[in-house]
């Protein structure tokens, strides 16, 4: 049943590790960790993702920065409480992980399949240069009754086409995770870089 469910969800990376391991929380004794992971784009920028990884899958008292990994597992999210709201954090759930000798130009380096539902109306917008947007959240099931909720951009035909969805609808999704840094204002005249995560979509179908 849990294998079948977690089939919605599925998140193939590979970059190269750009930062040491945080501590993150416990789970029946087993310590879970994050890492930051430099995935390329086809415009040679990059996207710093953060991995959630446990500790027997790799050890985490070593140094790997710089080296290469490709994992495969769930593009996870969380809310996390601060300054009196929640705040959605995402990081890739790693399930298998792999050291490899270096970027390998024929694996495509980031790719991930949602298959969840639209759990607030679509956002559709157009850049002053005319792009069309469309921003959804995609609310995907995981098992013992958690969901795990993804923002989702989609461009051109695909934010016209998902401008039309409605809250409840159920859909699938192919992309690439992508990073976005921002800037948040937190006070009066202070203010703060930050780093948004969403799923830059390629192809998506409405399942009606």
């Amino acid at each position: 049943m849990a294998d079948k469910i977690i089939e919605n969800n599925q998140v193939s990376i590979m970059g190269r590790i750009a930062s040491g391991f945080t501590f993150s929380h416990q789970v029946f004794g087993e310590g879970f960790y994050t890492l930051d992971l430099m995935v390329k784009r086809l415009s040679d920028s990059e996207d710093r993702i953060p991995l959630m990884i446990s500790e027997r899958l790799i050890d985490v008292t070593q140094d790997y920065e710089g080296e290469y990994i490709q994992v495969h597992g769930q593009f996870r999210s969380y809310n996390r409480h601060e300054e009196k709201k929640n705040r959605l954090v995402l990081s890739v759930f790693v399930r298998e992980l792999s050291f490899v000798e270096e970027e390998d130009d024929s694996i495509k380096t980031n790719q991930i399949f949602l298959d969840g539902y639209i759990c607030k109306p679509p956002v559709y917008r157009k850049t002053p240069l005319g792009r069309e947007i469309a921003d959804l959240l995609l609310a995907v099931n995981r098992p013992y009754g958690k969901s795990d909720y993804i923002p989702c951009i989609c461009w051109g035909r695909n934010a016209r086409y998902a401008s039309a969805f409605t809250v409840g609808g159920h859909v699938l999704v192919w992309g690439r995770i992508q990073s976005r840094e921002y800037i948040k204002k937190i006070g009066e005249s202070e203010t703060e870089k930050r780093i948004a995560y969403e799923v830059s979509v390629s192809k998506l179908e409405y399942m009606e």
